[in-house]
């Protein structure tokens, strides 16, 4: 991990920047692998968002990561919905976000740690979640800021990549959320944002297809725009 000077309230304050992580299932599996998350789920690649497609991936699916480029079109929406969420299940695992260049690793730990009753954690998860149990988002993000262990699985998965991988400090405008289907609602998990966003209704085997409608509504921002990649978390048996 690297440092860099950012100003809060017109104090300078160190803050933690990671290498980002490619949007790759291989690299992904490789950190769930690091971390110790038993075997049967993986990430996969989601190829196309029409029915047809989403035949395609594994069954049953137990999150989906979209990752695309931060324009104004796209913060419009993402604040609209953050406006229109009322309540939130409390059952919900959500944390914000404050190491530079983590969404990725962030939108992995919302997509594990929302489904734990079907996910074996490892030792390392487990450990985070029971220590993220008493505590505020803001305060996740701070035991993640501080977790040796995370930063050091993560920095080994992003150094696998088929591309190069940027430096810490290197401007990045792409972005990873996480949907996930908890209580019978669909929830955006985005550590930008102060709490879980909600979708509207959706059961868990409605997870893959509702997740697409909303991935749909991300990408209509911005049509011509081509950096968009969805990838899901499922079961393989």
């Amino acid at each position: 991990k690297q440092w860099y000077q950012r100003r809060v309230r017109g104090v300078s304050v160190n803050m933690v920047r990671w290498v980002p992580m490619e949007s790759n299932p291989e690299v992904w599996n490789k950190f769930l692998k690091e971390m110790g998350v038993g075997s049967g789920w993986e990430f996969t690649d989601v190829f196309g968002l029409v029915p047809e497609l989403l035949m395609m991936v594994p069954q049953p699916v137990a999150a989906v990561i979209l990752l695309y480029p931060i324009s104004e079109n796209t913060e419009k929406l993402g604040q609209e919905k953050l406006g229109g969420t009322s309540d939130v299940s409390d059952k919900v695992f959500f944390m914000r976000q404050t190491v530079g260049n983590a969404c990725g690793t962030v939108g992995i730990l919302h997509s594990l740690l929302n489904n734990s009753g079907v996910i074996s954690m490892g030792e390392t998860l487990t450990k985070f979640k029971n220590d993220c149990s008493t505590v505020d988002p803001m305060q996740r993000a701070s035991l993640l800021e501080n977790s040796e262990v995370i930063a050091s699985k993560h920095a080994a998965a992003a150094s696998t990549g088929q591309t190069a991988a940027p430096s810490a400090d290197e401007k990045i405008n792409l972005h990873f959320v996480a949907f996930v289907s908890v209580d019978g609602t669909l929830y955006e998990l985005d550590g930008r944002k102060p709490n879980a966003v909600s979708w509207g209704n959706c059961q868990s085997d409605e997870l893959l297809s509702k997740a697409a409608v909303a991935c749909q509504r991300y990408m209509a921002c911005d049509p011509e725009e081509m950096r968009f990649t969805v990838v899901a978390l499922s079961k393989i048996d």
